[in-house]
């Protein structure tokens, strides 16, 4: 996954084409995400405790990875990224500029057990 939490990204396509927002969840298994301000939809709330007004909420729902691009900090404009591998075995992304994206953090894997 090239997109982490908290990335801010470009929006290709559908509704919301050419915004920029915030990624506030991450959705792996699914490979989708959520973008603050990004495909925002009503949710019409009868009244109750929580919210005793009831009407119409406004969310964000989640959008395809592929919908959206990297900004490269640098340039301010959507990128691709490159991942390079250091000789420690990290993980570092990075922006076709050459601008660093932040290290990725590696969970090892549970090796599996012949029985």
């Amino acid at each position: 996954m090239h997109i982490k939490k908290d990335d801010t990204v470009y929006v290709l396509t559908g509704d919301d084409k050419g915004k920029r927002g915030r990624v506030l969840r991450v959705l792996l298994g699914e490979g989708k995400l959520v973008v603050e301000g990004i495909n925002r939809v009503y949710r019409h709330m009868k009244p109750n405790r929580r919210n005793a007004q009831g009407g119409r909420l406004s969310k964000e729902m989640p959008i395809q990875i592929s919908n959206v691009a990297l900004i490269d900090p640098t340039t301010g404009k959507a990128t691709r990224v490159k991942v390079k591998i250091h000789d420690d075995g990290t993980k570092e992304r990075l922006a076709q500029s050459g601008a660093s994206l932040g290290r990725i953090t590696i969970k090892p894997r549970k090796k599996k057990t012949a029985e």
